[in-house]
């Protein structure tokens, strides 16, 4: 585990500080778990964004033009 020195507004240290006593936890592990929750958050995107990108395309269009909308609706 890495020691971090973090700098921050007033007002967020006192939110952090405010935030960690609820939890019964330290600020020091609130903001470890806030950014490993982050970095879960971030892969998981990641991951479904390049499968998303690399799956193979069932709507491609074969050139014919698209259906005209009927006036009934």
């Amino acid at each position: 585990m890495k020691n971090v020195t973090v700098s921050m507004e007033d007002s967020v240290a006192e939110w952090a500080r405010l935030e960690a006593a609820r939890r019964n936890t330290s600020v020091s592990r609130l903001l470890g778990e806030m950014l490993a929750e982050k970095m879960r958050h971030d892969d998981a995107y990641q991951r479904a964004l390049q499968d998303w990108l690399h799956r193979e395309r069932s709507w491609v269009s074969n050139g014919a033009a698209y259906p005209a909308r009927s006036a009934e609706a």
